[in-house]
């Protein structure tokens, strides 16, 4: 099987798998005041250090979670009930994770309310837009990656922006962390307080580490209202037991990932053009969508007129190509893609994208093999002639 569905979830790093077995293999839970216990606290605790020291914030900032769905849903639910304002409204970009979109839904039954900030063409939040929003508003949130299409957001002029309107900003950062440079410090900037940005999202397997993982980063000045109650662990934040083993594997994961950041960028960007430049040459009615220059190394979202992406990638998976159509969290659900409509294409359109996403392991080899089915798989799939690789 030739895997380019990195972006839904990439392959277990041995590093994780090797610190996740060692942490396990131990006994005690971390909230356990004997010899065990408090072994297991230190493990905790170092763990906690470590994903700090590389996302450049704080220890006591760091909040384990079961992964970026719930690492959102304490971000938006949790700030939403502390708001210090008497205004109801999230400032929500379009085009949105389901994580965040859901979320505020939810919120709306609870009597928030929606300052929804378009996109442009190619998937960019328009800063000027973003800001018009943000006046009295009670939170802001945005990707920074966005998990479809891979257009970067300029995360630290949208933190700068909510800073001066005094609005709580939270990043999900599910499709950034461990693939683009992410500082927290650094995009807070000097927004040091309760305002500006005060929770960043990340998840676990997107950089290798076990599916279950992730973390919240919330500002030492935020105190958003938990969503898990019993027991208090993590500054009240999230109650629970702590998965020790899996912050240890998520540590260990972050701490490869970031290592390896440089040579990976350069060798994914090189794969990447490779595969969108073939994708344009073999199938000269396609285009790619997103920014073409701020994106996130690996992914190639490609648009197919006349084809069902659905249909091409049942073609592709029976050659043994793994892809997908959209964000994994929407898998099996044949719906036109809200993140292209939001680009201002039509649902035509919408439904006939696929998204390739390369990763640690992919190959030159993997993107001739995508290359050589792809033009038949497209004939087939719009139903035209027959086509030949040029």
């Amino acid at each position: 099987m030739i895997y380019l569905d990195h972006a839904a979830s990439t392959p277990l790093r041995p590093a994780a798998q090797e610190a996740w077995i060692r942490a396990s293999a131990e006994v005690g839970n971390a909230s356990s005041v004997h010899g065990a216990g408090q072994y297991a606290r230190r493990s905790l605790e170092e763990s906690r250090e470590r994903v700090a020291a590389l996302l450049d914030c704080e220890p006591i900032e760091v909040v384990f979670t079961g992964g970026g769905t719930e690492s959102v849903n304490l971000a938006l639910k949790g700030l939403w009930w502390a708001r210090r304002t008497a205004s109801d409204a999230v400032v929500l970009p379009d085009g949105e994770h389901h994580a965040t979109l859901d979320s505020v839904a939810w919120l709306q039954t609870q009597g928030a309310t929606v300052r929804a900030v378009g996109l442009d063409e190619v998937g960019r939040i328009a800063p000027e837009r973003f800001a018009a929003a943000l006046p009295d508003a009670a939170l802001a949130t945005a990707l920074v990656v966005n998990n479809e299409i891979g257009t970067i957001q300029d995360a630290a002029v949208l933190a700068e922006a909510s800073a001066a309107a005094g609005v709580p900003l939270h990043l999900d950062a599910v499709g950034a962390v461990g693939h683009i440079p992410v500082s927290f410090a650094a995009w807070r900037g000097d927004a040091a307080g309760a305002t500006g940005l005060v929770a960043l999202s990340l998840s676990g397997h997107k950089f290798g580490a076990p599916v279950g993982t992730g973390a919240l980063v919330v500002s030492r000045h935020a105190t958003p209202t938990p969503v898990l109650h019993g027991g208090g662990q993590q500054r009240g934040l999230r109650s629970g037991t702590p998965d020790v083993a899996g912050a240890a594997a998520l540590a260990a994961a972050l701490d490869e990932a970031l290592g390896e950041l440089d040579a990976e960028t350069t060798r994914l960007r090189t794969l990447q053009e490779r595969l969108a430049t073939g994708i344009l040459e073999t199938v000269p009615e396609a285009s790619i969508l997103g920014d073409p220059v701020r994106r996130v190394p690996g992914n190639v979202h490609a648009l197919f007129p006349g084809a069902a992406g659905e249909s091409l990638l049942f073609l592709l998976d029976q050659a043994g190509i793994a892809v997908s159509t959209g964000s994994a969290c929407q898998a099996g659900v044949a719906e036109p893609s809200y993140v292209v409509l939001a680009l201002g294409r039509d649902e035509r359109d919408a439904r006939s994208v696929l998204r390739m996403t390369l990763g640690r392991g992919s190959t030159d080899a993997d993107v001739e093999a995508v290359l050589a089915v792809l033009p038949e798989a497209y004939a087939r799939a719009s139903g035209a002639r027959s086509a030949r690789r040029s």
